[in-house]
Parts: C-alpha cells; structure tokens; sequence
C-alpha cells in the first residue's frame, strides 16, 4: 500500500463526483494544492471556514474535502490581509490542498440529497431535477440531477416526519420548521439538501406531498403554500438547518472514499472535522 499524491486524491474525488456534474454556476475541484504533493492524511468538512483550516494545521492534515468551495465567486486577489487570501495564505504555508465536491455531490448518486431522503426510509428515489445529457450520467447509468423524490411506505402526518428527520439530523439552533398543516397525511417526499426554494417548480411536477429542503425564505414559502391551496394539492414545507441537511453526507463520502482509495491500492487516514460550522449558536 501506498500513500496517494494530491493528483491521485483529485481523480479518486472525480470518480465518485464527476465535475461534469456541477451546476453551470459551481465551483468545483482544488483550488490549492501541489498536485505532486504526497497525501497522508486527509480532513473531511462541510465549509473551508478558517477554524477549519486551523484544525488541518494542528491535525497535520494534508488536503482538506471541504463540500463548499472556498471562492464561489471570483477573487481578485489572494493578498493575505483577506478573507480568501488569508485562508489560502495559511493553506499553502503548511502544505494544505484543499478540495472542494459541492453541486456535482449533491446531484450523484449516493451524494447529499440521498443520504438526506434516506434518513426518512425512503431508499430508491429519483432525481428531482434529473440531468439529461450524456456527460452528466454516471458509469452505472442511473439517473443523477438536484434533489431527490421517493415514496414512503405508509402515509404519514407531516409532523411525524419532522419528529423523524430531527431525531435523525445533528440537534441545530433552528431545529426543524413545518410551514402548511403539521397533521396532513403525505407519502411522496421531495427533498434537496442546501438551499432549494428555487426547485418549486420540479416539487410540483413531482407530485410530492411534502417538500424537505433548507434556508427556506418568506415569500418563496407563502407564495409555494398558495400555490399549492390554489391547486388544491396540499403541499407542505419542512425546513431545516443548512449545516444539518448536508453534513450528514460526509459518513457516506468518508465511507466511498475509503472504499475507492483501498480499491487503488492507497492508503490514507480520513478524518471528520470536529468544528461545527452551522453559524447559528442561541435563540430567544
């Protein structure tokens, strides 16, 4: 067994998240790191915030897995003054690479939005927002795309399935939220982890009863629930914690990776990050 370079991490990350994956708009991939660069020890983490960062430095971490890209939009200096510079500064400093699967990991198989569905029994559902195209489609052939939609296998009153998705997902500050009628019954469950009130459309097309999704706005949610009374299709909205939908994919990254890495013939130590990145911490 050997220990991977940088370049052998990247093509690892790329087989099971295939960049061409990635929303038009993403930024995905390694934004720092020598690609030559030996690999030991790898620290997995939902954001590239700086306490992140820190922790690899004490850890001794070598590459970063961060599932939020550290410059989502241009930069245009990496002067270490900045928030970016400064992250990247201290990156390089200690010979940290940092890469980052955002979108195209929420769209593959097995990425966020299935863990998400799963956590509520729901085991073989479809892409909400299917990808079409060849280059989008994974080696296995099943359907990838934003968010999921499935069955349950009994009807349900909503509020049970956030009792269920909050006894699942990490505890949060915010918690889990029901917008609509806490008793309607529901079976078809659509979920995208993240941010989703852009997907109301593909929610309605789906026919699902309820949708599970985070950082659900005002007015994207009233207009979504009058809507659906003007249609008479009785949607419900389940909100939770950003931090919480998405960061309960890393055991299913950690275990992929495990799997793929000794599959090459590397070794390598993944480890969790312990800071928790959900910005929220008290309410009244």
């Amino acid at each position: 067994m050997r220990h991977p370079k940088v370049s052998d991490c990247v093509e690892v990350f790329d087989s099971l998240w295939p960049p061409a994956l990635a929303e038009s708009w993403d930024s995905v991939g390694l934004a720092v790191g020598d690609p030559d660069a030996e690999v030991r020890s790898i620290l997995l983490a939902l954001d590239p915030m700086d306490a992140v960062i820190a922790e690899a430095v004490v850890l001794g971490a070598d590459l970063v897995f961060n599932h939020h890209p550290l410059m989502l939009k241009p930069v245009k200096s990496v002067n270490a003054a900045t928030l970016k510079g400064g992250a990247v500064h201290t990156l390089i400093s200690n010979d940290i690479a940092l890469f980052n699967a955002h979108t195209n990991a929420d769209s593959a198989r097995g990425g966020v939005s299935d863990v998400l569905i799963s956590l509520m029994g729901i085991n073989d559902a479809q892409p909400l927002a299917a990808h079409t195209t060849p280059a989008e489609a994974r080696s296995d052939g099943l359907p990838t795309g934003i968010g999921r939609v499935g069955d349950l296998d009994e009807p349900i009153p909503v509020r049970d399935l956030a009792r269920r998705l909050a006894s699942e997902l990490p505890r949060t500050t915010t918690g889990v939220r029901i917008a609509g009628d806490p008793a309607a019954m529901v079976t078809r469950v659509a979920v995208c982890g993240g941010a989703g009130d852009s997907l109301f459309d593909e929610v309605r097309a789906s026919g699902a009863d309820v949708y599970v999704t985070a950082d659900l706005r005002h007015h994207p949610a009233t207009e979504a629930l009058d809507t659906a009374n003007r249609r008479e299709s009785g949607l419900s909205l389940i909100d939770v914690s950003h931090w919480a939908s998405e960061t309960v994919w890393l055991n299913a990254a950690a275990e992929a990776l495990e799997t793929e890495f000794a599959r090459r013939g590397f070794t390598v130590s993944l480890q969790h990050s312990a800071v928790n990145t959900d910005p929220w911490v008290e309410r009244y």
